[in-house]
């Protein structure tokens, strides 16, 4: 017996419509319109075999050393999309190892990293 992979990551936005947005146009997520009504405000989003749900809650405070991890084949082209976004990204120095990494935050303040693997 073994865990294979992430099935998902369900983050807490305080904004839906807003985090919708940040993922969907500028990320590239798509919205997966299976997502039973739990009685809350969410969705679901795929990339790739992943997938990501978000939560809205009003009450959560998201951010810290929490954060969502993407791995990105070409990260500066990465940094120059968000950047053509308004998005604030913050690279991190070079770990040998870790791979080249860069921060930035959603709407909701979720702290995310893209990562490119060394080769």
């Amino acid at each position: 017996m073994k865990v294979d992979r992430i099935h998902h990551v369900a983050v807490c936005v305080s904004n839906l419509d807003a985090a919708l947005e940040f993922y969907c146009s500028v990320m590239g997520f798509t919205l997966d319109e299976r997502r039973p009504d739990f009685g809350i405000a969410g969705c679901w989003l795929n990339t790739g075999s992943n997938q990501l749900h978000l939560i809205e809650l009003d009450d959560e405070t998201p951010g810290g050393a929490r954060h969502l991890a993407f791995q990105v084949d070409d990260l500066d082209a990465w940094s120059t999309h968000l950047a053509a976004h308004g998005v604030e990204v913050r690279p991190l120095r070079y770990f040998p190892g870790a791979g080249r990494q860069v921060f930035l935050q959603d709407p909701s303040g979720n702290a995310i990293e893209l990562n490119q693997p060394d080769r």
